[in-house]
C-alpha cells in the first residue's frame, strides 16, 4: 500500500519550468534556414493540425508527415537529431531547479505533463528535470482527465498544481476542490493571453515567475499557503 503524503506538488513543464516558447522560436529559425519559410510554415501547419486531432503537440509525428512534402534535401533527416538532441537544460527558467528542491523539503514533487510518449520524456530528461524529481514523471494526453491515476500513484491529503494554463488549473480545481491549491506562473504565451485567462476561475496563487515560489511558505500540513514578505525565503 502506498504511503499517503500530507502534500504532493504537481509541476507542469512547458512554460512552467522551462521556456518552451524559446524552443519553438529556435525550431522555426532552424527550419527556415534549412528549407525556407514556405516549408517551415508547412511544418507548423502540420503540427497544429495534429495538435487539434490528438490534443497535444507531437513533433515527431509532424516530422513524419513533413516527409510527404516531397522534400529530397538530405538535411531533412537531421531534423530528428535537432529535436531529440536539443539542449533543453539551457531553457530552464531561473531558479526552476531551486524551486523543485525548495518544494521537495515539504513534500514529493512530481512532473505532470501532456505530450507524446517519446519526445516529451526526452525533453524532460535532457532538461535535467527528470533527475531533479527523482524520476517521478507522468506524461499524459490530457492530464486534467487523469486525476484518479495521479492520486493512485501519489496519494496525498492535499495537492499543489503549478501550471501556466489557467484552463487546466480551473478544471482540476473543480474536481479536487479545496484539496488542491492552484499556482499560476504568468510565463509563456498561454499565460499572457489576458482574454483567455479571464474566461476561467482565478487561481489560488498567481506569480510573475516560477522563481517566486521560493518566497512561498508552503507548510507540510497545509497546502494552502500565504506568501511571505518579499525578499524572505521560507
Amino acid at each position: 500500500m502506498k504511503v499517503q503524503h500530507d502534500v504532493v506538488f504537481l509541476l507542469d513543464v512547458d512554460n512552467t519550468l522551462l521556456d518552451n516558447d524559446h524552443f519553438l522560436m529556435d525550431l522555426k529559425r532552424y527550419l527556415a534556414e534549412q528549407f525556407g519559410d514556405a516549408l517551415r510554415d508547412h511544418f507548423f501547419s502540420i503540427l497544429e493540425s495534429l495538435r487539434a486531432h490528438l490534443g497535444y503537440i507531437d513533433y515527431l509525428s509532424a516530422l513524419q508527415c513533413f516527409r510527404f512534402a516531397d522534400i529530397h534535401d538530405p538535411q531533412m533527416l537531421r531534423v530528428s537529431a535537432y529535436l531529440l538532441d536539443y539542449p533543453f537544460a539551457t531553457l530552464l527558467y531561473p531558479d526552476a531547479l531551486a524551486v523543485i528542491a525548495h518544494l521537495e523539503r515539504r513534500g514529493p514533487t512530481v512532473i505532470v505533463s501532456d505530450g507524446d510518449a517519446v519526445f516529451q520524456p526526452r525533453k524532460i530528461q535532457r532538461s535535467g528535470l527528470w533527475d531533479a524529481v527523482e524520476g517521478r514523471v507522468l506524461v499524459y494526453v490530457h492530464k486534467e482527465r487523469m486525476l484518479d491515476a495521479i492520486e493512485a500513484d501519489f496519494p496525498a491529503r492535499r495537492y499543489v498544481m503549478v501550471d501556466d494554463k489557467v484552463r487546466l488549473l480551473s478544471i482540476m480545481k473543480a474536481a479536487w476542490g479545496e484539496r488542491l491549491t492552484t499556482v499560476f506562473p504568468r510565463q509563456g504565451h498561454y499565460a499572457l493571453d489576458v482574454d483567455a485567462v479571464r474566461q476561467f476561475r482565478a487561481p489560488d496563487i498567481t506569480l510573475e515567475r516560477i522563481g517566486d515560489l521560493l518566497d512561498q511558505a508552503f507548510s507540510p500540513s497545509d497546502a494552502h499557503a500565504e506568501p511571505v514578505c518579499a525578499g524572505q525565503r521560507a
